[in-house]
């Protein structure tokens, strides 16, 4: 039986609005009163979903968040780690060597701050991450000396294509790279992703994969979708996500795909 559904949520939780709909709303927290576990799995810092937490009331003393694609578990009311990993200033040096001779932008996340790289051409991810998170501009040889979540390459989606075409098998080997969206690309560390975060929080509980269902729709969800006992594509979800899901929701984001999906699995709890 599913003691856990974690929640992807551009394209999948959230409406392209990004709203989550009153449906979506209604049947998580009903699952979440009946012990489910319900946990956002975002690229983004907590901060950044808090009114989503809320909304869906999973701030109880249990309530655990998966951050940054995977690199920060987070307890939601006391904002503690429970697992975090990440990179060095060291580690982007290949990366950022390659932004500057191909001519990209670069953005390097901590933990609590993002830091947009000065030497580089300017990068649109101040406006499409629109979260309360501190920018803070820095030539890369200045960044501080400690431990990095990721760095992403936020411009056109043409751009990036191209971008993406440009990556040498060494910077593929060194990253985890994954296009969370068209106009942004992520590099993490190489064995970093969701489902590494999942496994350290379902350990917590005393659980594994087979307890684990997993709703997402692009390439930084699919190490979720395929480790979770129920991997759960989206009717909108790329064609990749959808060849490795255990099911596809009969419904996109936009028609609250995710409760239809739940009302069938947990009809005899939602009844």
């Amino acid at each position: 039986m599913t003691k856990m559904i974690a929640l992807d949520l551009d394209e999948t939780l959230l409406n392209t609005d990004k709203t989550i709909s009153e449906t979506n709303v209604a049947t998580l927290r009903q699952l979440h009163a009946a012990g489910i576990k319900v946990v956002l799995c975002t690229g983004r810092p907590i901060n950044a979903i808090w009114g989503y937490l809320e909304q869906l009331g999973l701030t109880t003393a249990d309530d655990f968040t998966i951050t940054f694609n995977g690199a920060l578990v987070i307890q939601n009311n006391t904002k503690e780690a429970l697992a975090q990993s990440g990179l060095s200033r060291h580690d982007f040096e290949p990366l950022f060597d390659f932004a500057k001779t191909q001519g990209y932008p670069l953005d390097v996340l901590d933990f609590e701050q993002v830091y947009p790289v000065t030497d580089l051409v300017p990068s649109i991810y101040h406006d499409m991450l629109r979260a309360p998170m501190d920018f803070t501009p820095k030539a890369f040889a200045n960044l501080p000396d400690h431990l990095f979540s990721k760095a992403v390459m936020a411009t056109k989606a043409s751009i990036l294509d191209q971008a993406v075409m440009a990556l040498t098998p060494e910077l593929k080997d060194q990253y985890h790279v994954v296009r969370s969206q068209p106009q942004i690309l992520e590099f993490l560390a190489a064995d970093m992703d969701k489902s590494v975060g999942l496994a350290q929080l379902l350990t917590h509980f005393g659980w594994d994969f087979e307890d684990l269902m997993a709703f997402g729709d692009a390439e930084n969800d699919l190490g979720m979708i395929k480790a979770a006992g129920d991997g759960v594509a989206m009717l909108n979800a790329q064609p990749g996500i959808k060849a490795v899901a255990t099911h596809i929701t009969t419904a996109d984001n936009n028609h609250a795909g995710v409760a239809k999906y739940l009302e069938q699995a947990f009809s005899e709890l939602l009844s």
